[in-house]
């Protein structure tokens, strides 16, 4: 049926096995982790979720789909001083993913598009990709939906509030005041911003890091009190879209 997307966890092994080589499985995968003392723990597995689902709707009036559960741990060494946090190691988290993906390909999968909520996760799924590529006669995409529909967001004045994505700043603060208000702890931080995020940020030519960052901000990064659920739910619905073209564009390059 166009636009239904079918869950792995209710199908059973026969029906998975007919739709393992002819559908396109898409995996959510995100973190529990401290986001400032104002956004619930489980915010990135949450957007995740979400734009994922929705992506995967819009892509499935086209191509047949399959939702993989999603994974809501992810590696977060970095927010565990904050509590509220459990966090899985870099080099688990790479091992764990693997398995699991192999876990999918024994199930006859061969087309698995990985989307991320989580920055920490960013490279490391990435390289899962490419290794369990290496190794199997599979097609595996993986990103964040953030990186995925940068250029949309930023059109869509995601940049000006703050950082893009930021972590518990104006910009996933207005995801969470879009999709669950109840879970979002008012009033919301202030913190002075002097300038919108550089549009480029993510995707710069070097990445740089610095002991204590974290702690120096408090766990969360620009001002949250800027955060405004209309334009959250406008940067969702823009996410959706892109993520949805990103789902279609492999599957086309992918198609034997």
């Amino acid at each position: 049926m166009a636009g239904l997307v079918a869950r792995f966890e209710d199908l059973t092994r026969e029906e998975l096995a007919q739709r393992a080589p002819r559908s396109l499985f898409v995996w959510p995968v995100g973190s529990i982790e401290q986001h400032g003392p104002h956004l619930p723990v489980g915010a990135d597995t949450f957007h995740a979720i979400h734009v994922t689902a929705n992506a995967a709707t819009i892509a499935a009036e086209q191509i047949p789909i399959v939702m993989v559960p999603p994974l809501p741990f992810g590696s977060s060494p970095h927010h565990v001083p904050f509590g509220g946090t459990m966090s899985i190691g870099t080099e688990i988290y790479y091992r764990l993913l693997t398995d699991l993906v192999e876990s999918l390909i024994s199930c006859g999968v061969r087309r698995l598009f990985i989307v991320n909520g989580h920055g920490g996760n960013h490279e490391v799924i990435q390289l899962v990709a490419r290794d369990v590529a290496l190794r199997f006669d599979v097609a595996i995409a993986a990103g964040s939906w953030w990186a995925m529909a940068w250029d949309s967001l930023v059109e869509a004045g995601a940049t000006q509030l703050g950082g893009l994505p930021g972590h518990g700043g104006a910009f996933e603060t207005s995801l969470l005041l879009a999709m669950q208000p109840e879970l979002v702890t008012v009033p919301l931080p202030d913190r002075t911003v002097t300038a919108a995020s550089n549009p480029r940020v993510f995707g710069g030519p070097y990445r740089v890091e610095r002991h204590g960052f974290w702690q120096q901000l408090d766990g969360y990064t620009d001002s949250p009190n800027l955060a405004n659920a209309e334009r959250g739910r406008h940067w969702l619905e823009v996410a959706a879209k892109a993520v949805a073209q990103h789902l279609l564009d492999f599957w086309q390059s992918t198609r034997e």
